[in-house]
């Protein structure tokens, strides 16, 4: 198992050798800010996705040949291997991974990506983050921006953007306004909630106890149930969910980083479809428009 105070460690050399050995494929791209009504959001458009779509074809292939479906995470690529968590989940690199240090949190035997979150999800997701100062999420379901049918969470590093600016997240989550425990910022125009954590907790199993209470509050809070998509983005100090209603608008897929204001674009084409219909828009079509949730 992970030994304590070793998991940045990890990191860092497995993707030394993942480069090196060509296991990681990292996707170029370059980034732009996009300002609509003063808040900022970061667009990656992304350079080359051949890569991807290669191994996307060949595994489709590979399932029409063998009459199942191709799991890429059982077995897992050794050379992506970072720890073993827990006895019923492991971390991984992401293999075509848009960010720097870009953790997969998987669970070793197969569970639907729709499935709800557990304790020992969350306690995976805590031993990384006492030590892994990120932004986890959760893409429940192909609605919600899921690639991969097995359950795994995504830890990327904080900042997000670390240029001149606050990027959409943090000038939101400056704005929320609580009911009790539960928060809505009025800039969104769309079905949320967030809820706080509790500060400081460095133990993964109390702190993944504080996440799946609350995790289970939204869910409720929400009307969401097991098979209904959503996106769940969080923190050490806060979490978020947003019930999703389509996996992309206007050309334009979108994940639970798009909730955090990171969207992705695949050409200068898709670049202008984003500033003609704007990020807002976006966000709130593929999500459940205020008024318009039944």
């Amino acid at each position: 198992m992970l030994e304590p105070g070793t998991l940045w460690t990890r990191v860092i050399e497995q993707t030394q050798h993942a480069l090196e050995c060509g296991a990681l494929r990292s996707i170029p791209t370059h980034r732009e800010i996009v300002d609509q009504d003063g808040v900022n959001f970061l667009v990656r458009i992304l350079a080359n996705l051949t890569r991807k779509e290669k191994a996307a074809r060949q595994q489709t292939q590979k399932a029409i040949i063998s009459g199942e479906v191709i799991n890429p995470f059982l077995p897992y690529e050794e050379d992506l291997f970072v720890a073993d968590l827990s006895e019923t989940h492991l971390c991984l690199l992401n293999k075509f991974n848009v960010v720097d240090y870009h953790l997969l949190i998987i669970t070793r035997a197969f569970e639907e990506q729709e499935r709800l979150l557990t304790l020992e999800d969350f306690a995976a997701l805590w031993t990384c983050l006492v030590e892994y100062d990120g932004l986890a999420f959760y893409n429940a379901g192909k609605n919600a921006g899921a690639s991969q049918p097995h359950k795994h969470l995504q830890l990327i590093p904080l900042p997000l953007w670390s240029g001149d600016g606050a990027i959409a997240i943090e000038s939101w989550l400056a704005s929320a306004e609580f009911k009790g425990t539960i928060a809505t910022i009025p800039k969104l125009p769309f079905v949320h909630g967030l809820m706080r954590l509790p500060s400081g907790m460095q133990s993964p199993m109390k702190a993944a106890e504080e996440t799946l209470s609350r995790y289970n509050t939204l869910l409720t809070t929400l009307g969401l149930q097991a098979g209904d998509a959503y996106n769940l983005l969080a923190t050490r100090d806060w979490i978020l969910m947003v019930p999703r209603s389509q996996d992309s608008f206007a050309s334009i897929s979108v994940n639970s980083l798009g909730f955090a204001g990171s969207l992705f674009v695949r050409d200068e084409e898709q670049m202008q479809i984003l500033k003609d219909q704007q990020p807002m828009t976006i966000l709130t079509q593929v999500a459940m428009p205020i008024g318009e949730a039944s």
